[in-house]
């Protein structure tokens, strides 16, 4: 039996002809002698009915502080929703489709209510049903605890990370992840009308893409999918294009840049930054120590670091900036604050052995006044915090300086 994971997300199953559009690719994954099992995510986007964005807003309306039990008891509901209609829809044009939830469907996760990870799958069940030929529509998003049966959720984008877990389990010879777009892009098409969608793509590429900003893929989806090479095809719901393929083997990839003589994968962006300078004591080695001891001991997660002897810069989402400053003044260290920031990033297969790349980077802001606040690099991106109103102009220029 060979099995396919098809996750759809929210806008793949926001109306009847979505749904159609969902039915055609079950059929054709059929015709084509694969079983299906369909993960999918909660109907539309923010400010639709059953939403998650829309379910946590009412449920706040109750209890600003509300616990996180509820919460996630709350936000299971959209995908319940969602897979109950979504299998009426298939059942409708003939097909044996059962819904199930998270924990239905054998995904046991542990309590960390809002960012649960998954312990374990118990796939007997949905192989009977496989092999009766039954198509399980699976809530994606969600899991439940082993010994009291809980609903949790896996955070944001967990629906693609339901599905690759479940590639993983049931040992399926491929995950579909379709969405609103043909595939992965080099840039946001809706701020770089030239952007183009990559055929094909390595494992870590794309989840340092999906790490630096890019929306198409969840990246630990990507990391749980490399585990055992299952590959990974990102495509649209509402076309047949082959979309793009995410595999370990990237022979055939096209050189597209002639100063790396190597391709690059594309131009990311991250909003929402706040960036802090920290000034240190030249005179306590500890001081560094210190500061970062007390932030992660406040829960807060930190990024884009620099560090040296008199001074360290980092940032945090918006979100984090009030607790931030708590524990820099309880510390007493002396620091400045730059709000509405934003990381602009050119994801490479690799930086190392290149000369020119940052030069290029650097060169390509510069042209269009663009102010790099801070740059921060790894073996596989060059990155630049800069102001968040620069943002579309930022993509677009590195987007035309790399040739992509």
């Amino acid at each position: 039996m060979k099995i396919l994971i098809q996750k759809f997300g929210g806008t793949s199953v926001v109306d009847e002809q979505a749904r159609t559009a969902v039915k055609d690719k079950v059929q054709h994954a059929i015709r084509s002698g694969y079983a299906p099992v369909v993960v999918v995510s909660a109907i539309g986007r923010k400010g639709a009915p059953y939403a998650t964005d829309t379910l946590i807003d009412f449920l706040k309306q109750a209890n600003l502080s509300v616990n996180v039990r509820e919460q996630d008891m709350l936000m299971c509901c959209g995908e319940i929703i969602s897979a109950c209609i979504m299998a009426a829809t298939l059942q409708k044009f003939g097909f044996n489709a059962m819904a199930l939830t998270g924990g239905q469907a054998g995904i046991i996760t542990d309590s960390q209510f809002g960012a649960a990870r998954i312990k374990n799958i118990k796939t007997d069940d949905l192989k009977h049903l496989l092999e009766s030929g039954v198509i399980p529509v699976i809530c994606g998003f969600q899991g439940m605890t082993e010994n009291h049966g809980k609903f949790t959720t896996l955070g944001r984008g967990g629906s693609d990370v339901t599905a690759a877990a479940l590639g993983v389990a049931l040992n399926a010879e491929k995950i579909e992840i379709y969405t609103d777009v043909e595939g992965v892009m080099t840039a946001d098409p809706r701020i770089v009308k030239e952007a183009t969608i990559l055929h094909k793509i390595s494992y870590a590429e794309v989840a340092q893409m999906a790490q630096q900003g890019a929306k198409v893929i969840h990246p630990r989806a990507v990391e749980i999918a490399m585990r055992k090479n299952i590959p990974v095809v990102v495509k649209s719901t509402f076309s047949d294009a082959p979309g793009t393929l995410i595999t370990s083997d990237i022979s055939g990839m096209e050189v597209e840049n002639s100063v790396a003589e190597r391709r690059i994968s594309g131009v990311t962006y991250l909003k929402d930054l706040v960036q802090f300078r920290v000034r240190l004591d030249n005179d306590d080695a500890s001081s560094g120590r210190i500061l970062f001891e007390d932030l992660a001991a406040a829960g807060i997660s930190v990024s884009c670091l620099n560090l040296s002897e008199s001074s360290s810069m980092f940032a945090v989402f918006s979100g984090d900036t009030d607790r931030t400053v708590a524990v820099l003044d309880e510390a007493g260290f002396d620091y400045d604050v730059n709000k509405n920031c934003a990381k602009v990033s050119v994801v490479f297969a690799a930086v190392r052995g290149f000369p020119g790349l940052m030069a290029k980077f650097v060169s390509a802001l510069a042209d269009n006044k663009i102010h790099i606040l801070q740059t921060v690099d790894s073996d596989t991106t060059i990155s630049a915090i800069i102001k968040e109103e620069c943002v579309n102009e930022a993509v677009t220029a590195l987007h035309k300086a790399f040739k992509l």
